[in-house]
């Protein structure tokens, strides 16, 4: 790359530096004070702007309104087990496209994950952004409602220590492989 198209490219950089900035200035408050853009390169910088832009302006909408048409389950006591078997993973599929990733479903029959996703995923509003790199992770346990199961199926040795640490009158549960292990899109 010669200085002429370097320059052009340093150019064309700063000029979206520019309107990236003016684009965000109805949204700025003090949690864009954290990152020092100062300090990053333009590249960088502009990158970061990108994504608050996108955060900013991205609907918020219940998850089964990401779909075109709207995704919509039929009743779990419908189908079968095989026929829930099978569409439960067309679903995950079909939430892992939207960069939706399920975690800590091993404790769930397919069953429960089905009626989890239908009850609480599904109606659930977030912000639909669009980034390449934006993934929705959702965790089908909760740690902090929960702790004895995310303890007894999903904590490492290290995470159960250092509960024990903060919860010392605790009884910490036994550690074990949750019943229903799968393997789902990451």
């Amino acid at each position: 790359m010669d200085n002429a198209d370097r320059l052009t490219d340093e150019v064309e950089c700063l000029l979206q530096n520019a309107r990236l900035r003016s684009e965000l200035e109805p949204f700025l408050d003090e949690a864009v004070l954290v990152v020092d853009t100062h300090q990053m390169p333009t590249p960088a910088e502009n990158q970061f702007l990108e994504s608050l832009l996108a955060w900013e302006s991205a609907p918020i909408l219940p998850i089964a309104n990401w779909f075109e048409p709207a995704l919509s389950l039929q009743p779990a006591g419908q189908l079968d087990d095989l026929e829930l078997h099978l569409r439960l993973h067309e679903v995950i599929q079909q939430l892992f496209e939207k960069q939706i990733v399920l975690e800590f479903t091993d404790h769930l029959s397919d069953r429960e994950l089905y009626q989890l996703i239908s009850r609480d995923i599904l109606p659930s509003r977030e912000k639909k952004v669009n980034l390449p790199d934006n993934r929705l992770v959702w965790h089908c346990v909760d740690e902090a409602n929960d702790p004895e199961l995310w303890l007894k199926h999903y904590a490492t040795e290290e995470e159960r220590d250092m509960w024990l640490e903060f919860n010392p009158d605790a009884t910490l549960p036994q550690s074990c492989p949750p019943p229903y292990p799968r393997r789902l899109p990451r």
